[in-house]
């Protein structure tokens, strides 16, 4: 199929910023197969359903004919079907399992195929915390930033439910008030 033939969405609510877009187009050059494992997703007009990124890393690339297994048409959605396809075609309903992904898997390729990994290795372990890491006066900031400290915000329906995903954690309460207030001070004053 030509690409020029191909119309972008007009209405596609995702965006891939510059890094990312440009780690898609590396990931096309380098395993262009996934394109026909994973088609862009047109409907009877030729507008693009599920793909307007990989349509955008094509052209950008060059790229002026596709292969039609690269091409799936959803010539019989009904509007409410093609926007619903839109949505949940974007909608990731799992979780990672990091603890899999960190044993099994090189961070290396996991990064270039555009995965994001978190950066837990600049927090602090509240299992080796003293009291000379926090300032209880220091001001909350919500963003999360507070001069090269980095903070993480767990908000929960009540105490229980606190303690218990923290027991889960195997988080151990040396100083229980300091726990409460490091991660918590704003919900249990």
């Amino acid at each position: 199929m030509k690409l020029k033939d191909i119309k972008p969405n007009p209405n596609n609510p995702r965006v891939l910023r510059d890094d990312k877009f440009q780690k898609l187009k590396k990931s096309i050059q380098e395993f262009p197969k996934m394109l026909s494992l994973r088609p862009i997703v047109i409907d009877e007009n030729n507008v693009v359903l599920g793909g307007n990124m990989r349509l955008r890393a094509l052209q950008d690339l060059g790229f002026t004919d596709l292969d039609d297994s690269c091409v799936k048409y959803a010539n019989d959605l009904t509007e409410e079907e093609k926007q619903r396809f839109i949505i949940a075609d974007n909608v990731a309903f799992g979780e990672w399992d990091w603890d899999t992904l960190a044993n099994d898997w090189d961070v290396v390729d996991l990064e270039a195929w555009v995965l994001e990994i978190p950066n837990w290795s600049a927090g602090l372990d509240i299992n080796t915390m003293t009291d000379n890491d926090v300032n209880i006066n220091e001001e909350f900031d919500p963003i999360g930033n507070s001069e090269n400290v980095q903070r993480v915000v767990f908000i929960f329906d009540g105490k229980d439910e606190a303690e218990s995903y923290l027991n889960n954690l195997g988080v151990k309460f040396i100083k229980r008030n300091m726990a409460w207030q490091v991660n918590l001070s704003t919900l249990f004053t």
